[in-house]
């Protein structure tokens, strides 16, 4: 009975929506019934009727660049560290990738492996990974968002093992976010300068920086993106592709 008060609380909240029901439920007349529609399951959604198909900038255009660039490159194996579990679900449909991270993921595909992972202390050998990525996630690294011990230079430390397991011509595919000055936005992530970027990795050699500007006003993924493109910009998102020397 509560249940059912609720939903109705609901309904009265979204008239449109109930006025949608009753015509969907004349429309049923005369015809078999497939399935039950009774005011108990009313589960409005009032925030899906737009006109364009809306979704995250950062997260669908930098996972879709980084697939791109293992498809070109076709590594034996793929290495993730903590990025996104939709990229590395939808790439190990073609190539074998173990994910790491320090909350391990019971993510269970072909192809795919899933196991715990410190950035501080990665399990690898010193250059002993051919393809490494590690995407949107180091801005996070010290801020205790996500359990992980309070470490003003976290980044600066985890940056240090990703170029330590690095193989030599191996490939490292690292995304966050970008704008025109380094800030804190305490405690979700750090937004970095185009040059404090770069210089996380001093070991490393750039071959490819691509921009996701923060709106959809300013373009898409833009690959080989000039850095000037930032000077306008508060939370755009970096794409840059590394080798090791």
């Amino acid at each position: 009975m509560k249940q059912t008060l609720k939903k109705l609380i609901r309904i009265g909240l979204t008239p449109f929506v109930l006025g949608e029901y009753f015509v969907y439920k004349n429309l049923l007349e005369n015809k078999p019934s497939r399935f039950s529609l009774l005011l108990k399951d009313f589960h409005p959604q009032i925030k899906d009727k737009t006109v364009t198909t809306g979704f995250d900038r950062h997260y669908v255009y930098h996972t879709s660049w980084a697939a791109r660039i293992i498809a070109e490159t076709k590594p034996l194996k793929h290495i993730d560290i903590s990025s996104s579990l939709y990229f590395s679900g939808l790439v190990s449909a073609f190539v074998p990738v173990d994910f790491y991270d320090y909350r391990p993921a019971d993510l269970r595909l072909s192809n795919l492996t899933s196991k715990h992972g410190d950035l501080m202390k990665l399990p690898f050998d010193n250059d002993s990974v051919q393809s490494l990525s590690c995407m949107h996630t180091i801005e996070h690294v010290g801020l205790g968002r996500y359990g992980d011990p309070l470490d003003p230079d976290g980044d600066i430390k985890a940056c240090r093992e990703l170029s330590r397991v690095l193989a030599k011509d191996g490939s490292l595919l690292f995304v966050t976010p970008l704008g025109k000055e380094s800030k804190i936005e305490w405690n979700a992530h750090r937004i970095y300068s185009y040059d404090s970027a770069l210089a996380l990795f001093p070991d490393l050699k750039l071959v490819e920086f691509s921009l996701i500007p923060e709106f959809e006003k300013d373009g898409g993924l833009i690959r080989n993106a000039d850095p000037k493109l930032l000077e306008h910009e508060h939370y755009a998102c970096g794409c840059f592709r590394f080798i090791k020397p």
